[in-house]
Order: structure tokens, then C-alpha cells, then sequence
């Protein structure tokens, strides 16, 4: 089976514009594309890496006057009976850790009280 959870978080040096909100968009597309390039090795070396689909950016979503930008994504893994199960409190302590107590994603600064995992 295939379960899906969410990820969310905020970064603080990407400045939102209103191409950002539409996903057919070449800002949205791009940007997505950067995301993708750092979250999934994250997430492929956290306690759901052996099962890790891969996540899909639903939204990307004003913040604080538009000075951040929210990333709204679901993230998919395999679910199988001889697979460790999700343990959604793992993957924000792992994902945490990876990202300096919630603060870099590669080039870009998050708002370290934002990451959200929920599954």
C-alpha cells in the first residue's frame, strides 16, 4: 500500500510573488525543481528512506506580508507489512537535525518553528 504525509515549512529568503501561487507557472515549476533537489535526499536518508516515494509541492503560499514564502507539500511512502512503520515524530527530529534545528535547506533560511509533519 501506499500512505501519503504532509510536510510543511517556511522560508524566510524566498520572497513570495504571486507567480509562486500558480503551479503552471515558470517561477512555480523552477522553484519547485530547487525544492525537490534538497528535499528528497533528506528524506531518502531519514528512517523512511527504504520506502520514500517522493512528495509533491501542492502549494507555495504567502507568509508574513509576503516577506516568506509557505511550502505545502504530500510526500508519499510504501507501506509495507515487513517495513518499519512511519513514525511521523522520527521524521521532524531527523528532518530537524539535517537542517540545522530547522534553520538552512541548501541556500535557503527556514523559519525554525514552522516545519510541520503530519501523517
Amino acid at each position: 500500500a501506499v500512505r501519503n504525509f504532509t510536510l510543511n515549512f517556511t522560508i524566510t529568503n524566498l520572497q513570495f510573488t504571486s507567480d509562486l501561487a500558480m503551479t503552471n507557472s515558470k517561477k512555480f515549476k523552477s522553484t519547485e525543481k530547487v525544492m525537490y533537489h534538497y528535499m528528497d535526499p533528506l528524506l531518502q536518508k531519514s528512517s523512511i528512506g527504504p520506502t520514500y516515494i517522493g512528495c509533491k509541492i501542492t502549494t507555495f503560499r504567502s507568509k508574513k506580508e509576503r516577506d516568506d514564502t509557505g511550502l505545502d507539500a504530500i510526500c508519499s511512502y510504501r507501506d509495507n507489512p515487513s517495513d518499519p512503520k512511519f513514525n511521523r515524530v522520527r521524521v521532524y527530529r531527523e528532518l530537524s537535525h539535517m537542517t540545522n534545528g530547522i534553520t538552512k535547506l541548501g541556500h535557503y533560511s527556514l523559519n525554525s518553528q514552522s516545519l510541520y509533519v503530519d501523517g
